[in-house]
């Protein structure tokens, strides 16, 4: 997704996402669901990229659905290939350096907003879907006829990322998250008057202190007290896509969002002890077939460049670019070890 503001108001408005195909396991559909056809297009700073990366590999998609990293930060034409750190030098496909190219041969006569994540078809060239919840939900079942049982939906614990029994559930917590948690820390970072700033920041900490009372697994003890112990996931005793969606909010969230975003009235680390040890417990699982290894396989190397990435994007978005750029110091690792 992209951005507009609102220059009466000084508000942030994200823009609506313009492809929205699906795939299908259906061999006749005009996008089946089929290996080594589709690739994803990421850059490891944005979130909403960062969803549909943990979630191809909570799948067990790396042999199914080709990965191609373009550069952490944005550059002035946009999300570049650039060949440092995990960045391709190029796109394999048709050795463009820049991610508009290909959503000009998609499509010569569209105008923007050229985002991550992006789902390319190999085949009939073009692109699928660019809305980042749209690709999960496909990741997530659309190839289960091409793997092993045990990654099947159907036989994942708790029926998979999105069961039949809890997906009203997680529709409703999907909704506020993302609106007043995932979007509500660039509402509050990109505002650019002290009254938008304001009426995104306080609801942004409402809600995450209805996270902090969710985690909680026994409200109260005998006696009365406030409970201590932490619920393992968002809702219950399985891993959802809720908490996937959530997960790429508050990894970010002491590094960045809080420094860069100014969303600074509280820390995950020593604010919210049921968040930390939530996200702890996801970060630092690297066994278990609950996660195998993708929350932190995704998170870990760009811990460091989170901050550099958010400074730049709020500089260019607030300010135009002009100015020096300062990008405030936190302390690292954020993330104690279990």
């Amino acid at each position: 997704m992209a951005s507009k503001d609102n220059q009466g108001t000084g508000a942030f408005i994200r823009s609506e996402s313009a492809f929205r195909n699906f795939l299908s396991p259906d061999p006749g559909a005009s996008f089946p669901a089929e290996k080594g056809r589709y690739a994803l297009y990421i850059s490891p700073i944005c979130p909403w990229a960062h969803r549909t990366t943990i979630v191809r590999i909570l799948k067990g998609l790396e042999d199914i659905v080709d990965l191609y990293e373009l550069h952490p930060s944005m550059g002035p034409k946009g999300w570049y290939f650039s060949g440092e750190g995990s960045s391709l030098p190029a796109d394999p496909l048709y050795g463009f350096k820049y991610l508009p190219d290909l959503y000009k041969k998609a499509d010569p006569s569209f105008n923007g907003p050229f985002t991550v994540p992006m789902l390319w078809d190999k085949k009939s060239h073009t692109v699928v879907n660019n809305e980042s919840s749209e690709i999960v939900r496909m990741l997530t079942t659309a190839f289960d006829h091409l793997l092993p049982e045990h990654l099947r939906e159907v036989n994942r614990p708790g029926g998979g990322l999105y069961p039949e029994h809890l997906r009203s559930a997680i529709d409703e917590t999907n909704s506020w998250v993302y609106n007043k948690i995932n979007n509500g820390v660039y509402k509050t970072g990109f505002a650019t008057t002290q009254q938008a700033y304001e009426a995104n920041l306080y609801p942004l900490f409402d809600a995450l202190d209805l996270v902090e009372k969710i985690l909680i697994s026994v409200p109260f003890d005998e006696n009365g007290y406030p409970g201590t112990q932490s619920r393992k996931y968002l809702l219950g005793d399985t891993l959802t896509e809720a908490d996937v969606r959530l997960y790429t909010t508050i990894i970010r969230f002491d590094v960045a969002y809080r420094p860069v975003f100014l969303c600074s009235l509280k820390s995950i680390r020593h604010d919210y002890p049921h968040i930390y040890s939530w996200l702890r417990r996801l970060y630092w699982d690297n066994g278990s077939q609950d996660t195998r290894g993708a929350f932190h396989s995704t998170s870990a190397p760009f811990l460091a460049v989170y901050g550099q990435s958010y400074a730049t994007a709020r500089h260019k978005k607030v300010f135009g670019g002009q100015g020096p750029l300062i990008v405030p110091r936190v302390r690292t690792p954020l993330i104690a070890q279990l």
